[in-house]
């Protein structure tokens, strides 16, 4: 084996990754890894918690998708404390679920992989980010920006605030919708429809002018994984789970909440990111790929008329799932024109503004599941309790980690394509930094681990000498 390349950090994602590219004797990748360093603790430190905390404790894993968990952690919570929320509750947490998925779309699209598509792979990275579109593209960023704040004042004109929100609870939320807050909903839905619509045209016509860019970069069959409706439409907050395969034959539709029976996670020693896969096939055969590019390709349409006559020119790509890891860019805003959609349909609904929202009869069941689709794919929480709803035991399995396996593959396959060892550049290493930014991963949610994890401590003096070390296996 010849030279090692490290690339740490990976820039414009959410978290913390670096990548190791091992060039053999003649300068040729021989091999890639994405390794994720970062190691969060939430399951093991929320044990002996009351199960009511959790929509409020879980929101912390993330600022950048607070809603996806605050609402899974809500639904798990819902069976805990075995009550249903009333429908006005369920409309308004799935309205503050589209201004997520809106706020995190737009801002993924517009403000971290646009620059790679808009200025270039090759661009000097001095300009090649949201700095370098605004001077570029002045008016483009604006739109961006609005698109982003739509979503934010959704979440906070529901939740009161744009993150870490203390609303959804079990049995429903602790506000309703007012009349005036309604109102500039519906009153902003045209105009941001067609920042999404101008953003789509972006990505279809660079997509379009570089097909050979887009078959060679991290293009590969793979299993697919999303939620749907009852009629194959695409859904994102409560819905069977569809698992397809490479050719887009159905393998299983189930419950989410019987995941357990359908889904194992794998550790490597290279990565604090597991890898989930699906039973029955085993690993590697049973990984598979989410979030919209995974939606999308178990989904047989979409519900909203805008975006379903989108999705049928996606599905027009291929005969079977569409599998340029390029086209997750397409597939993402397809889904934010879906979510515009969505608030406008929602805020239409006569229900929206009831106060009928929340259900107090509890009645501690002592384990609940709630999943739903977060921005970056299908999110389990999973609660277990006393008598006394006392947290006993905690499970997560994060939208990123789906994706560990494509995200991992993804960089192997980009590395071979195009970094070459003997006449390396910026721009060959920022490919593969952009293999990972199709995912848009978000890399402090996923990070998890069950019981122990092992721990040196290190103590050294001023010199840099070890004094003493304390291991824990």
């Amino acid at each position: 084996m010849g030279r090692k390349i490290t690339i740490e950090p990976v820039t414009r994602i959410e978290g913390h990754a670096r990548v190791t590219i091992h060039l053999d004797d003649a300068g040729k990748v021989a091999e890639s890894y994405l390794h994720i360093d970062q190691f969060r603790g939430f399951e093991k430190f929320s044990e002996g918690r009351m199960y009511f905390e959790m929509p409020v404790i879980t929101p912390r894993i993330c600022g950048i998708c607070p809603v996806s968990h605050h609402l899974a952690s809500a639904k798990a919570c819902d069976v805990v404390a075995g009550v249903t929320p009333p429908r006005p509750a369920t409309l308004l947490r799935r309205l503050l679920h589209m201004g997520q998925i809106i706020q995190s779309h737009s801002m993924h699209f517009f403000h971290l992989a646009s620059p790679d598509l808009l200025l270039g792979f090759d661009a000097d990275p001095l300009i090649r980010n949201v700095a370098g579109l605004i001077d570029v593209n002045p008016e483009l960023a604006l739109k961006a920006v609005k698109l982003r704040k739509y979503g934010q004042e959704i979440i906070r004109r529901l939740s009161g605030r744009r993150i870490h929100m203390h609303w959804a609870v079990p049995g429903g939320v602790s506000a309703p919708l007012s009349e005036e807050d309604r109102d500039w909903m519906l009153g902003q839905v045209d105009e941001i429809v067609g920042y999404v619509q101008d953003g789509l045209q972006i990505a279809k016509g660079w997509l379009g002018a570089n097909q050979d860019v887009v078959q060679a970069f991290a293009s590969f069959p793979s299993n697919y994984l999303g939620m749907v409706q009852g009629d194959g439409a695409l859904e994102l907050y409560d819905g069977p789970i569809r698992l397809i395969d490479e050719k887009g034959g159905l393998i299983k539709e189930f419950d989410g909440k019987d995941y357990l029976d359908n889904i194992e996670e794998r550790s490597e020693d290279w990565t604090y990111l597991k890898f989930p896969y699906y039973k029955a096939l085993g690993w590697p055969k049973g990984t598979y790929r989410v979030a919209p590019l995974g939606r999308l390709n178990v989904a047989d349409h979409i519900s909203t008329p805008l975006a379903n006559k989108e999705f049928e020119q996606f599905k027009a790509l291929s005969d079977g799932p569409v599998e340029p890891s390029l086209y997750y860019h397409y597939a993402r805003l397809i889904e934010d024109l879906y979510a515009v959609e969505r608030v406008r349909e929602l805020c239409e609904d006569e229900d929206i503004l009831s106060e009928d929202i929340l259900d107090t009869h509890i009645e501690i069941t002592g384990e609940g599941v709630g999943c739903i689709e977060a921005p970056r794919g299908t999110l389990w929480h999973h609660y277990w309790t006393d008598e006394n709803g006392v947290l006993t035991k905690v499970n997560l399995i994060v939208a990123t980690g789906n994706n560990n396996w494509a995200m991992c593959h993804s960089v192997d396959l980009v590395a071979k394509a195009f970094v070459d060892g003997n006449n390396l550049s910026e721009g060959m290493l920022n490919r593969v930094e952009a293999a990972i930014r199709c995912y848009d991963p978000c890399l402090s949610c996923s990070t998890h681990a069950l019981g122990q994890m092992p721990l040196i401590v290190d103590i050294m003096d001023a010199e840099g000498n070890q004094l003493e070390r304390y291991q824990r296996d």
